[in-house]
């Protein structure tokens, strides 16, 4: 059910782009980020910090798209966001000395230091490519490749990304598996 929260925005923008073009699309895409925000708050009372930087993000982008009445803003908006995610994974390591996955993560999966060092890092470099990929796409490319691309290329690439994540994770599982029952 989450899953599909978070992609109610891009497939609410990818479907109205579709209809009446990147404009509303981006109006679009503002009211449902706040509609998500809004129920989140109301069904669990509680939002996310990287929910508040996104509803901050599209404002700000979609809200400059609509204004200036020019798609360079919106187009911005994933890579800034996948910048700042990256960015934040790396500061959090390299400043902090705390590794935010494991924070978010750690009461899931008992992982290894090393593991764990390498599950953010390798987060880093994804959001860091995705951040340069959808730029590409986005002034190589008309507005419809564009768009087709943030949903089904972005989506696509994440899903391929986190099953790869998951391979790796999965030598991990095993050996906690048969820890766990050695010691039954």
């Amino acid at each position: 059910m989450k899953l599909l929260l978070d992609f109610f925005p891009i497939v609410l923008f990818f479907a109205a782009f579709k209809v009446w073009g990147i404009y509303v699309a981006t109006g679009v895409a503002i009211a449902a980020t706040i509609a998500q925000i809004a129920w989140l708050k109301y069904s669990t009372g509680r939002i996310e910090p990287m929910q508040w930087l996104s509803l901050g993000i599209i404002v700000l982008f979609g809200g400059a798209t609509i204004l200036a009445h020019d798609e360079t803003f919106i187009k911005w908006k994933p890579t800034v966001l996948y910048w700042l995610m990256g960015g934040a994974l790396a500061v959090g390591l390299l400043v902090f000395r705390k590794n935010l996955l494991k924070s978010l993560m750690g009461a899931q999966l008992e992982l290894p230091e090393a593991a764990w060092r390498t599950m953010n890092w390798s987060w880093v470099a994804f959001f860091a490519v995705m951040g340069v990929l959808n730029l590409w796409v986005a002034f190589h490319f008309d507005t419809n490749t564009w768009v087709n691309f943030k949903l089904f290329g972005g989506l696509g690439l994440m899903a391929l990304f986190v099953v790869g994540q998951a391979l790796y994770l999965s030598r991990y599982m095993k050996d906690t598996k048969e820890a766990g029952a050695r010691d039954s």
